[in-house]
């Protein structure tokens, strides 16, 4: 090889060597968007497993809120009868 032709291989790989470079550095910009990507996605798990615990709470408790009022009527219509089937009972008695 003459030294033109070694001068001209050196500027190509040069050349090669420089474009090699700016396509590190995408990469190198790109790979850090994955990982700030696996970072927020880690996060936004993190925050959906405790909204999922929080709505298991809220859902028991709802369900006791809702429960309160049929337990109250329960007791009501226990006593209405109660009180019916006592005065039934009280007047049968007089009459005897």
């Amino acid at each position: 090889m003459t030294d033109e032709e070694i001068a001209i291989k050196l500027a190509e790989h040069q050349k090669e060597i420089g474009s090699i470079i700016y396509r590190v550095k995408d990469l190198e910009i790109e790979n850090q968007i994955i990982r700030e990507l696996a970072i927020s996605v880690k996060t936004l798990a993190v925050n959906m497993e405790n909204m999922c615990k929080e709505q298991e709470r809220q859902s028991e408790r709802i369900n006791i809120l809702e429960s309160k009022p049929a337990k109250n009527w329960e007791q009501l219509i226990g006593g209405i009868i109660t009180a019916t089937v006592g005065g039934v009972i009280g007047c049968i008695i007089s009459m005897i």
